[in-house]
């Protein structure tokens, strides 16, 4: 039964990151800002000449370094499908929709960022309740927060966000984006995934994530 129960985590696992992966290609197109992590993953793309996927394991593995160093027991499965997968396929979904949606107008990117929202929840519920670890950049601010005993994780996790945010602009812009451009990687979407996506991943858990795994237990 502990088998059966490992094979289950390990898939919700795989399932949550990709369609988080598949959610943050989505917020590329709706080009209203995505998550924190991601601003600073946007603006570190412009400034480095290789693929996003390719960028987003050498980024985490760096991460993943810092983790291992100071508190290892954060990382597990799946961290690693984290590392390995979110990147290539988010890049793959945002060249894929590029071909598909051409010029989106604003009310399609605003519903593209609803979808977004809907989808990165619904991802992120599966990835938490499987337990299996954290991504690299959690890990930081529960390393900070446990470890360090630096704060509280909310307020951290604020900072660390906050962090991310700027960087990612300031890279923007050191590779030639406009300021006018600054809100398609630094946006509306970025608050919300920033401030209010914790009750519908909790709505998630509750009706979806968790009941499917429990009916192994």
């Amino acid at each position: 039964m502990k088998k059966e129960i490992m094979i289950k985590r390990i898939a919700m696992s795989l399932l949550g990151v990709i369609i988080c992966a598949i959610s943050v290609g989505i917020f590329k197109i709706a080009a209203l800002g995505v998550d924190p992590f991601q601003s600073f993953m946007a603006g570190l793309d412009d400034m480095i000449p290789i693929s996003f996927g390719t960028l987003y394991v050498i980024t985490n593995a760096i991460l993943l370094l810092f983790a291992l160093i100071f508190d290892k027991h954060y990382i597990g499965i799946a961290t690693f499908i984290n590392l390995f997968l979110l990147g290539y396929i988010t890049q793959f979904t945002y060249e894929y929709l590029q071909t598909v949606i051409v010029n989106p107008s604003m009310v399609i990117r605003v519903i593209c960022l609803v979808v977004g929202v809907v989808i990165i929840c619904f991802g992120s519920a599966f990835y938490m309740t499987a337990d299996l670890g954290v991504s690299t950049y959690d890990a930081i601010a529960l390393i900070i927060c446990n470890t360090w005993k630096k704060g509280k994780f909310q307020y951290v996790r604020i900072i660390t966000d906050l962090v991310c945010v700027i960087l990612g602009v300031v890279l923007f812009l050191l590779a030639g984006g406009s300021v006018s451009m600054i809100p398609t990687i630094a946006g509306v979407g970025t608050i919300i995934t920033a401030f209010f996506m914790g009750p519908f991943i909790e709505f998630f858990n509750v009706h979806v994530a968790r009941p499917i795994l429990k009916e192994k237990e």
